[in-house]
């Protein structure tokens, strides 16, 4: 059974969390607090509660989780059309 933390995220999440993690670490090194990047950049532009831009700090983009049990539909059948 999957834990909700471990669910598949969509491409345009995945999108999402990079571009607020690339807003975040161009003002991070400016000095500004988590707050202030939040309440400055983040919420006018994306719309996120304060909980949600956290947890999209720690979400690690790099890493796409896939699940190797579902094989794709169709890989399953050969297309081929020679015949012989």
């Amino acid at each position: 059974m999957k834990v909700d933390n471990e669910r598949r995220r969509g491409v345009s999440y995945l999108k999402r969390v990079a571009d607020v993690n690339a807003v975040y670490q161009q003002w991070a090194r400016s000095g500004l607090s988590n707050r202030e990047i939040w309440r400055r950049y983040i919420y006018p532009e994306y719309g996120i509660s304060e909980r949600t831009f956290y947890y999209m700090l720690k979400y690690d983009v790099s890493v796409k989780k896939d699940c190797p049990a579902s094989p794709r539909p169709l890989l399953l059948f050969d297309f081929d059309d020679e015949q012989e």
